[in-house]
């Protein structure tokens, strides 16, 4: 367990790190040009290393020694964020280093996560995945917030150079608080040699299992539609509010919401129960988030409204815990020889579905209210998510079949 908090701990700041520069960036970005879609497409371009290269910059994990994969990953993101910080950087500059500082999270989050299970075993690698999960919403809500005081009591400039700190507080404790191992050595030479192959193989598998392709296609819609507010929480704060001194309250609600979800989800609910839960978390969320765009628009200004809005986006989050079961399923519905590769196909996807839902609604913000964008998202989502989850009822094993845990047993 002595190695296990600096691997939480880093992750912990890394995590805030990392929406603390999304924020800040966004928020800078619209200062500059006013522009709604160009606000969005720098959230969303944070997700197109996961696109682009995940699943072959995650094979660095185990190739490389992995603390020396984490504490590079991190040294490199402080000097990046470092730079960005710097007065009067041109926007393609500040763009650049942003997508730089995202190529290092698919190795470091590879990384991290073998090193967890090599270090944890038994049942305490599941409690710890089951904490990390709630943490990273919990860090994800105090990123938003330090970023929103931050930005509105001092500059974007200021919250990108507390972000390039948490990265480097980051590399320090991993590097003191690690003991160094040596690269994995790979059993089959071959396939170590071809990572696309591989990822090949995990595409194939899931497009071909009717079960697993309605679990990620289930996910994806939700990283489209429930992701679009996001993109242009920066305009949306300026229309309820008249200024930027909302966007880190916007953010924050519905990661802690979801937090509340997965308490109440993954503690007080029986596996057996979880499942049939799904349809209506799927619905809590998408018609939470609907009902945020809809007072915006409809409700008279006011604190009453805001505050509307905001429990609105926390309700949305609670209902976001339908992921957790999914999660589960997932897993089961993999062989353990595939899982890897299958995990790594879903996060490429999710990371495409919530790119493209953030860079959708800000290039429809530039035509609609804000407001319009978010309460459409959660309609449309509605709608769309009725096909994955009547697939996925259609493939639910019988009720007397044995099912595969984690293990796969």
């Amino acid at each position: 367990m002595r190695e296990f908090r600096p691997l939480f701990g880093s992750y912990l700041l890394s995590t805030i790190g990392d929406e603390l520069a999304r924020l800040a960036l966004t928020v800078l970005v619209y200062q500059r040009t006013q522009s709604t879609l160009l606000s969005a497409a720098t959230f969303a371009v944070s997700y197109l290393p996961w696109v682009l290269g995940g699943p072959v910059l995650g094979v660095l994990a185990d190739r490389f020694p992995r603390r020396t994969v984490l504490v590079a990953s991190d040294v490199l993101r402080a000097l990046l964020v470092a730079c960005m910080a710097l007065p009067g950087t041109p926007l393609p500059a500040l763009l650049g280093l942003l997508v730089l500082v995202s190529f290092c999270a698919p190795p470091f989050e590879a990384a991290r996560s073998a090193l967890t299970a090599d270090i944890l075993t038994d049942d305490r690698y599941a409690v710890a995945t089951s904490l990390t999960g709630i943490v990273l919403q919990l860090s994800q809500a105090v990123g938003f917030l330090a970023g929103g005081v931050l930005i509105a009591v001092f500059s974007p400039s200021t919250a990108l150079l507390v972000n390039a700190a948490t990265f480097a507080v980051s590399a320090l404790w991993l590097r003191a608080g690690l003991t160094q191992r040596p690269a994995p050595v790979p059993d089959d030479e071959e396939e170590a040699a071809s990572p696309l192959a591989a990822a090949v193989q995990g595409l194939r598998l899931v497009l071909r299992t009717p079960r697993l392709l309605s679990i990620v296609v289930l996910l994806w819609v939700g990283g489209v539609f429930l992701s679009a507010p996001e993109g242009i929480v920066t305009p949306w704060s300026v229309e309820l509010t008249g200024s930027t001194a909302a966007v880190g309250l916007l953010l924050a609600a519905n990661p802690v919401g979801a937090v509340l979800g997965g308490v109440l989800i993954g503690r007080f609910c029986p596996p057996s129960l979880r499942e049939r839960l799904v349809p209506g978390l799927v619905a809590t969320s998408f018609l939470g988030t609907a009902v945020a765009g809809a007072l915006a628009l409809l409700a008279p200004d006011g604190v009453a409204r805001d505050a509307g809005v905001v429990v609105a986006l926390f309700v949305s989050g609670v209902g976001s815990a339908w992921s957790i079961p999914l999660n589960v399923l997932f897993v089961q519905a993999v062989p353990p020889e595939y899982r890897g590769r299958a995990f790594a196909i879903a996060v490429a996807g999710l990371s495409a579905a919530s790119g493209a839902g953030i860079f959708a609604g800000g290039a429809l913000a530039e035509v609609v209210a804000p407001s319009v964008v978010v309460a459409c998202a959660g309609v449309v989502g509605t709608v769309v998510a009725v096909a994955p989850l009547v697939a996925l009822r259609r493939t639910r094993p019988p009720a007397d079949a044995p099912v595969a845990g984690p293990s796969g047993a």
